[in-house]
């Protein structure tokens, strides 16, 4: 080895800053912000030229003077931060002016226009992508809003991936002064970005916001496992600097010896990463291997592989704990050599090797294609190569948001997808190509993987040489081969109980949807009119283009074909679609009846309830019943609604207003006759309740039965102060089992919470709740 001058250096990140979330700088004047903007700019911009930023910051400085954040500041500190996160992502000058100027159209009276006439088309797209995620319609619940939300964030990404890149910068620090949000809002956006933003951040490879995100999503998600993390990482503060001190003073003395020129820097692992190895794996934390990361930084691939030769001949690896990520890269461009070994004193530590590239990929991930460059004494955007391919998910996303009509099945797919992101199998095809799948995949995902055309056609799959079964579980090296035939029949749908891949799994829905829609069409036809005759509805009357258009609004579908083909595969019930229509031409001859015509009546107990326009009557239930006063008001217990559902009123003999959901199984079979008796209702709105009450819900867990099943459930409700009113456990001869729950709580979104919970505990398959 030629002998050159020794340049290693040993680093040591203090553990604190590692994991410190606080940002003092955020909290500080405008104009000291933007001078930490414009040094930061400085550090990284071959440009002396900041007349674009200097402009945004005054422009946008004066249109949001007038405004305030929670917090009490002037709002400029917001959009000034956003810039120097993007900054800290080194960025080019659009996109940190984009970022100063982001909420300009939306928020203040600047329009696209204006932007555009001062800053140019670039910066005016950039702008208007960020803004139209924010523009949502308001009619629809929940996971309607943050599908359509999401929908649009990822066309605008298609067109130009510096809008999430912005948007990610904008969660990052609305997430770091999240301590000036309700608790419930606090939830609700930890929640969020947990299940969206951060995996899009890792799908990214920006793994510098992806594991802040993370650690504050954390904290307000589980706040007293956060705190109780926090204090036994720093309890051992002294203890772990030494450790880590003695590591890197060891490994960089040996690689003097070597010659190998490198950077050695040692941390403790992020509060998230330690968290979900100890709830995944069921370990505390003094049994959590990799606690401990020393990263060595070399110059090209070769040393990669020299410095782990040196390493693995200083301390004992662990086996099974070595994975290499330079030949077999991450979806996301992640590269480096992993290894866990065994110090001299038994402290178990992780060591990563990569070179100054890959560190730079790992950090910045697709922002690093958007770094200037000085070129020839002018600037000149990265050549982005192989760019389209690293962003083969974005496309895959597209895709699906044209094939999927209904939201709730889009959230699905693509919280599935983030989720299997995390875990992958590396395979071959047969010509040597490497396939990255999620852990647990089989043949069937595979073939999908290459094209949907070789899913539909596969009758058989090779593997290694041998044939097998497809459900065979791939592991990692497998060479596969798929057997297809023009004379197959197509995908079958058991294949649907054995599939891992989110792709795979959407392919073989859209065949059976496209092959059979007009089957689907013709049954779902049928199956509204069937139940019309079976409750006495002229289906003549209700099948009209107003209300149609309603079912469409609320279950977003984008034609009447899409509904009838839905009803068909069983997608939506044909209940819920004509009580939807009656609804809807009810509303409409309310409208257009005038108040001094209004005097129907309601049956109820043989008298006759009048039902004038009177002012709607609040209820210490928190329930308004809209038209009717002073009648007592109590929910049904079939489906146990809670603040959050869509709800009917039903008039009971003698027992006043029952409130049901409109989805209840009782309310969608009642006769026309009994019709007559339903009235509208809501909920009050949270202001003008004390948010004390309770209400009483059922859910049903199913799941694979287990010892100690039953303490990991109750745990869950034991963690968040709420009693258990009643619990139902019955086991089969397969050994699943069906647990029926009953508990208090306080809206459909602590419901969901507490759902999402339940869904992490091992051999829990499903969990719904009882509906009639």
């Amino acid at each position: 080895m030629e002998n050159t001058e020794q340049t290693t250096k040993v680093e040591m990140t203090p553990a604190k800053a590692e994991q410190k979330i606080e940002h003092p700088s955020d909290f500080t004047s405008p104009e000291i912000l933007y001078r930490q903007l414009i040094a930061a700019i400085r550090r990284y911009h071959p440009s002396d030229d900041l007349s674009m930023i200097e402009k945004a910051y005054r422009i946008a400085f004066e249109n949001h003077k007038d405004q305030k954040r929670k917090s009490g500041e002037p709002y400029i500190i917001h959009p000034l931060c956003v810039a120097i996160i993007l900054a800290d992502l080194e960025l080019d000058k659009e996109t940190l002016t984009a970022g100063i100027l982001h909420d300009v159209v939306e928020d203040t009276s600047m329009t696209y226009d204006q932007v555009k006439e001062e800053f140019g088309v670039e910066v005016a797209e950039l702008v208007d992508g960020v803004t139209k995620l924010t523009q949502i319609s308001w009619h629809k619940d929940k996971l309607d809003i943050q599908a359509e939300n999401l929908r649009k964030m990822f066309l605008a990404m298609a067109k130009d991936i510096r809008v999430i890149l912005i948007k990610l910068a904008d969660r990052l620090h609305n997430m770091r002064t999240l301590q000036y949000m309700t608790p419930a809002k606090q939830q609700e956006k930890a929640r969020e970005t947990m299940d969206i933003y951060a995996p899009i951040a890792d799908r990214l490879g920006i793994s510098r916001i992806k594991t802040e995100l993370d650690d504050l999503s954390l904290r307000y998600l589980e706040p007293e496992k956060y705190k109780e993390l926090e204090e036994k990482v720093a309890s051992r503060k002294g203890s772990r600097e030494s450790f880590i001190n003695a590591i890197m003073h060891e490994v960089s003395e040996e690689m003097k010896k070597q010659e190998i020129s490198c950077k050695v820097t040692g941390r403790v692992k992020h509060f998230f990463s330690i968290y979900k190895k100890m709830v995944n794996q069921n370990k505390t934390l003094d049994q959590i291997y990799d606690l401990f990361a020393i990263r060595i930084l070399v110059d090209n691939v070769k040393d990669c592989y020299a410095a782990l030769g040196v390493i693995h001949e200083m301390y004992k690896p662990i086996p099974g704990r070595f994975k290499d990520y330079i030949a077999m890269p991450k979806p996301n461009m992640y590269q480096s050599l992993h290894t866990t070994l065994i110090s001299r004193t038994g402290q178990p530590f992780e060591i990563q090797i990569r070179t100054y590239e890959m560190h730079r990929t790992a950090e910045y991930g697709i922002a690093a294609h958007w770094k200037y460059k000085e070129s020839g004494g002018s600037l000149e955007k990265n050549n982005i190569d192989n760019t389209e391919a690293k962003l083969s998910w974005l496309r895959q996303i597209l895709e699906w948001q044209q094939d999927m009509s209904d939201n709730h099945e889009f959230m699905n797919m693509l919280k599935s997808d983030l989720d299997l992101f995390q875990d992958s199998v590396y395979c071959f095809t047969p010509t040597g190509d490497v396939k990255n799948l999620p852990k647990g995949s089989t043949p069937i995902d595979f073939a999908y993987s290459i094209h949907s055309a070789v899913g539909n056609k596969m009758v058989g799959a090779r593997v290694n040489g041998q044939q097998v079964p497809i459900n065979y579980v791939i592991q990692n090296g497998d060479r596969i081969e798929v057997v297809t035939s023009q004379n197959s029949k197509g995908p079958s749908r058991d294949w649907m109980n054995f599939v891992r891949s989110t792709q795979a799994r959407n392919k073989i829905n859209q065949w059976f949807k496209s092959e059979l829609r007009e089957d689907n069409i013709q049954r779902g036809r049928e199956l509204l009119d069937h139940y019309c005759k079976s409750k006495g509805i002229e289906i003549g009357s209700i099948n009209k283009p107003e209300y149609q258009e309603k079912v469409l609004q609320r279950y977003s579908y984008r034609d009447w074909e899409s509904v009838l083909a839905s009803v068909g595969h069983g997608g939506i019930k044909e209940g819920q679609v004509i009580n939807k229509m009656v609804e809807a031409k009810k509303a409409i001859e309310r409208k257009n009846i005038t108040d001094e015509t209004i005097l129907d009546t309601i049956q109820a107990d043989g008298n006759k309830i009048p039902i004038t326009p009177v002012r709607r009557s609040k209820a210490k239930t928190g329930i308004i019943v809209k038209g009717l006063g002073d009648l007592s008001v109590r929910f049904a217990k079939c489906c146990n609604p809670v603040p959050g559902d869509e709800i009917k009123g039903f008039v009971t003999r003698g027992r006043g207003i029952t409130i049901h959901r409109s989805d209840c199984i009782n309310i969608l079979s009642l006769p026309e006759d009994e019709r007559e008796r339903m009235t509208d209702a809501e909920w009050q709105a949270p202001e003008d309740t004390n948010g004390t009450e309770k209400y009483t819900t059922e859910i049903r867990i199913y799941a694979n039965n287990r010892v100690g099943m039953f303490v990991d459930i109750s745990k869950v409700f034991s963690e968040r102060n709420i009693d258990i009113q009643s619990m139902n456990v019955k086991v089969n001869k397969q050994g699943k089992a069906t647990i029926i729950c009953s508990f208090d709580i306080h809206s459909k979104e602590e419901l969901a919470s507490i759902a999402e919970k339940l869904r992490q505990i091992e051999g829990v398959l499903d969990i719904v709740r009882s509906a009639g």
